[in-house]
């Protein structure tokens, strides 16, 4: 009876799919595929919530490159938000059935208070509809769980190394993507007509002062925002899964060394000041921490100096190499680099951008008269102009570039001082787990975590919400804090297995 059922399904599919592609109709066919693949994905996500996670994650990684392609469609847009939601399900269920450990975070209590304010100021009468304030207790906390996934997911060595193997993989294809676009212009990954509101996003250039004019890749993404954001955080990825296999395995070093440079080259080309200082400060801070936390006794240390030698050739490697093939994609993002940052450039905006700018628009959120209340959550957040599109209202205020600024005029001073408490408690909890991986080879990735964590707080906050409110930075965020506090776990487990006694089998006596 199931072969027939499927059978029959089967059947139609290939009829709707036919009339598609009779009619011409390409987009309607991509369409109709994406429901049958979701459709799939659902039901083994169901099956199995750990798969679902895998499912999420790419999804979330290529869901910009859909709607490129098929238009700004707002039921792509929130296609991941069902996915994890069918993953939170099956979760559930699989808590219910007592099959996984249930993570409580050292942290639960400011966390929960930041969450009770945030539905407080979901009904801040300052508010011009109770959309805005849904759609921002969605970008604050909707993600949130997904640290209890992670701690849940990470039950063996091997499931580390299938997590961080998989992101390495789709980190490699998207930033050589972004690297082939820095070079072959705006006309690759981009269909030729786009969404009126994507449009902008993808055909951004920088100019300096000298007239070195460099493009702005999205690689898969919409927009060279979201582009640099994600090499933000893959960047991390790939130095803390690069020293944890320096340390504990051979298999999988290679692909993780030429991560390494190619990540390098991608912050590089991204004409993006932010990704290109970030980068160079997060390679720094990586490097002197896995020199702290190296194994000193079992002479460690000499690998991980060893290992930050070979990276810092094979990076100038692979830039040399794109300057011999492609010397203009090196040359004008070099100007661009060297006018706008150097201290002694005249045209140098590193102060400006970096604390100057930021702090104006802080204190410019003072300026609101309602800044002691807020004018309610979501009301100055990224996706409130589907909320204006959709309800046709306008939001009470304009808000300003400043991530503490946005939270005070969302939900006033009493916000920010719980955004403060809770970024201090949960960094404060990453530390102590730190500690207690320091020595070991899993503190190369706890440091990545705890430092991606501490980026996300508080530099990248502090310039803006962005960061934050992005979807994709949000759920690594939370996913891998998840991680982080399970790390101590899989270390004394391994410790418990190299210290128990080795039992001699038991004797056969032959006649």
């Amino acid at each position: 009876m199931l072969h027939f059922g499927t059978l029959v399904v089967g059947a139609f599919a290939a009829y709707e799919s036919a009339q598609y592609v009779i009619k011409g109709d390409m987009t309607g066919l991509a369409y109709a595929a994406m429901c049958i693949l979701g459709g799939a994905i659902v039901v083994a996500i169901l099956h199995n919530w750990r798969n679902g996670v895998y499912f999420f994650l790419s999804w979330l990684l290529f869901e910009d490159f859909a709607r490129k392609f098929l238009g700004n469609n707002l039921a792509i847009y929130f296609a991941k938000d069902f996915l994890v939601l069918i993953v939170y399900i099956s979760f559930f269920v699989a808590v219910r059935r007592k099959e996984v450990k249930v993570f409580r975070p050292p942290f639960l209590m400011p966390l929960l208070i930041f969450v009770w304010f945030g539905v407080i100021q979901i009904f801040n009468p300052a508010s011009t509809h109770i959309m805005y304030g849904l759609m921002g207790m969605k970008i604050y906390f909707y993600y949130v769980p997904l640290m209890l996934v992670g701690y849940a997911l990470l039950n063996s060595e091997t499931e580390l190394r299938r997590f961080f193997t998989i992101n390495l993989v789709l980190i490699l294809i998207i930033v050589s993507l972004g690297i082939a676009q820095s070079i072959l212009g705006p006309t690759f990954l981009n269909p030729a007509v786009q969404a009126e509101d994507l449009r902008l996003l993808s055909g951004l250039y920088r100019v300096s002062e000298s007239g070195a004019v460099a493009y702005r890749p999205t690689s898969v993404f919409v927009s060279a925002g979201r582009y640099a954001d994600f090499i933000m955080v893959g960047w991390l990825l790939v130095l803390g899964f690069s020293g944890y296999l320096l340390l504990r395995h051979k298999k999988g070093r290679i692909l993780a060394f030429i991560a390494i440079p190619v990540t390098a080259a991608g912050a590089f080309l991204t004409a993006s000041r932010g990704s290109f200082v970030w980068g160079m400060i997060n390679a720094t801070a990586t490097s002197l921490a896995f020199v702290w936390g190296a194994p000193w006794r079992q002479g460690g240390v000499l690998r991980v100096f060893r290992s930050i030698q070979r990276v810092a050739i094979g990076i100038a490697l692979g830039i040399v190499l794109i300057f011999y093939a492609y010397p203009d994609a090196i040359m004008s993002r070099l100007a661009i680099y060297q006018e706008t940052l150097t201290p002694n450039s005249p045209k140098s905006e590193l102060a400006h951008r970096g604390w100057y700018y930021p702090m104006e628009n802080f204190l410019g959120a003072f300026s609101y008269e309602r800044w002691p209340y807020g004018y309610g959550i979501g009301t100055a957040s990224l996706g409130g102009q589907y909320v204006t599109r959709i309800f046709n209202v306008q939001p009470p205020v304009g808000g300003v570039e400043s991530g503490y600024g946005t939270l005070v005029v969302e939900m006033g001073i009493m916000g920010l001082i719980l955004w403060l408490i809770m970024s201090v408690a949960i960094l404060f909890s990453a530390w102590k787990v730190l500690k207690k991986l320091k020595g070991s080879p899993w503190f190369p990735l706890g440091f990545a975590i705890f430092w991606y964590a501490f980026y996300m707080f508080f530099p990248a906050t502090f310039g803006g919400m962005q960061a934050y409110q992005d979807f994709l930075m949000n759920a690594y965020l939370w996913l891998l804090l998840g991680l982080l506090f399970r790390l101590p776990t899989l270390a004394l487990s391994a410790q418990y297995a190299a210290d128990a006694p080795v039992t001699e089998p038991a004797r056969r006596w032959i006649r």
